[in-house]
C-alpha cells in the first residue's frame, strides 16, 4: 500500500523549508548521502514543525488504510535533498524502518531540451515490485503485469510507501534543481506489534 497527498501549503512556507534546507546544505557536503548525521524533522524551525505535523498527519492516514487498529508509537528522521542537474539516487531501500516518504518542495516544470532517447522521465521515483520475476507467468490486464511502479511527484505533495520497497530517483534533467525533505518512519518496539502466531 502506497499513500500519495497532495497538502494545501502556503507557497511561502515551501520558500521557507527551501531557504533552510539551503542553509543546511551550504554547511554540510553531501546532505543527501549523509543523512543520518542530522534529524532534521527533530528541528524546532516552524516550516519544519508544520511538516512534522504533515507527516504525523499522512501516517495516521496510512494506519487506517492499513486497518490497523492498534496504538503505534513512531520517530520521525528526515534529511534534506538538493537534486541538481544530472543528480539522481540509485536503487535502494530503507532498513530498519517501517514506512519511508518523501515531501516534494520544488519540482522543475521542464527538462533541458537534449538529444537522445525519447522515454526518458527525468525527476520521477520508480518503485518496484519486491517479488523477483512476479510478473513473469502475468497475462494481459492482470496487475502483476508490470514491475515498476511510476510516479512523476509535484511539488507540495507526501508520498508514502513501506520502507522494503526498492526505489529509483531518475536523473534531473533540469537545470532547475529539485528539493525535497525524505524521512523515515521507525516504530519503537512493543510487543503489540507482533503477529498472532
Amino acid at each position: 500500500m502506497m499513500l500519495r497527498d497532495r497538502i494545501p501549503a502556503d507557497p511561502k512556507i515551501n520558500g521557507m523549508l527551501e531557504q533552510e534546507l539551503r542553509r543546511r546544505d551550504a554547511q554540510q557536503a553531501d546532505m543527501t548521502t549523509r543523512y543520518l548525521d542530522d534529524n532534521l524533522l527533530a528541528s524546532e524551525d516552524p516550516a519544519l514543525v508544520w511538516l512534522r505535523e504533515c507527516i504525523n498527519h499522512a501516517v495516521i492516514q496510512y494506519i487506517k488504510e492499513a486497518g490497523i487498529d492498534y496504538a503505534l508509537d513512531w520517530q520521525l528522521q528526515g534529511w534534506g535533498n538538493i537534486n541538481r542537474f544530472g543528480d539522481y539516487h540509485n536503487l535502494h531501500n530503507h532498513p530498519h524502518a517501517w514506512l519511508s516518504g518523501t515531501y516534494y518542495v520544488r519540482v522543475p516544470k521542464a527538462p533541458a531540451d537534449l538529444p537522445g532517447r525519447a522515454d526518458r522521465d527525468p525527476g520521477a521515483i520508480s518503485f518496484f515490485d519486491p517479488r523477483p520475476q512476479a510478473n513473469m507467468n502475468a497475462i494481459r490486464k492482470d496487475g502483476q503485469i508490470d514491475p515498476e511502479f511510476r510516479i512523476q511527484p509535484v511539488a507540495g505533495e507526501i508520498l508514502l510507501w513501506p520502507a522494503f520497497l526498492h526505489h529509483f530517483v531518475h536523473p534531473n534533467l533540469s537545470h532547475d534543481e529539485r528539493v525535497s525533505i525524505s524521512f523515515n518512519v521507525v516504530l519503537r518496539s512493543s510487543s503489540n506489534l507482533l503477529p498472532d502466531q
